[in-house]
């Protein structure tokens, strides 16, 4: 599998070792920086390339890493067809895979170490999406009208009257 990852200054070492992980467990490693540690860096800066790689279908999968994981996640998400989530449990990083279609793992290299990170890596990376539950479709259709501004209108007036 083809997996884009990237880090700012605060996931800048942890990702040297995911992405020696990803290679062991043979999966193509596409490496959107930092190259070089630089404490004054910005996270969207990494981030975005490594979601425009999953937008584009250059990458299967991404994996962002900053200092908490929350920005990686924001700026990872305003890209249409990217499904970014924080995890710092192996359950959601599975599960989020399996039920929601991620394909963006976020990571907060402060709040997990790297021990806690390979495994949810790996359980990120082994997950697939349970496709014989239509009802995760239909979840994930509902997600994607959304991100297209196709709101339905009972949704809309569902907002509207609570």
């Amino acid at each position: 599998m083809k997996v884009a990852i990237g880090a700012d200054h605060g996931g800048y070492e942890l990702k040297s070792d995911i992405a020696k992980l990803l290679e062991s467990l043979g999966h193509e490693v596409i490496d959107q920086g930092a190259h070089e540690f630089d404490p004054e860096d910005d996270f969207p800066d990494f981030a975005a390339p490594v979601a425009a790689s999953v937008q584009a279908g250059k990458a299967e999968r991404g994996i962002i890493i900053c200092g908490s994981g929350v920005g990686a996640t924001i700026t990872a998400n305003k890209f249409p067809g990217v499904r970014a989530g924080l995890c710092h449990d192996t359950y959601s990083a599975g599960q989020g895979v399996q039920h929601d279609d991620m394909n963006v793992l976020c990571l907060g290299a402060r709040v997990v170490g790297v021990a806690l990170a390979v495994d949810l890596v790996k359980s990120f990376i082994n997950a697939r999406l349970e496709s014989n539950e239509p009802r995760f479709q239909r979840r994930l259709d509902k997600v994607t009208a959304i991100e297209k501004n196709q709101i339905s209108k009972c949704l809309i007036l569902h907002i509207l009257h609570n």
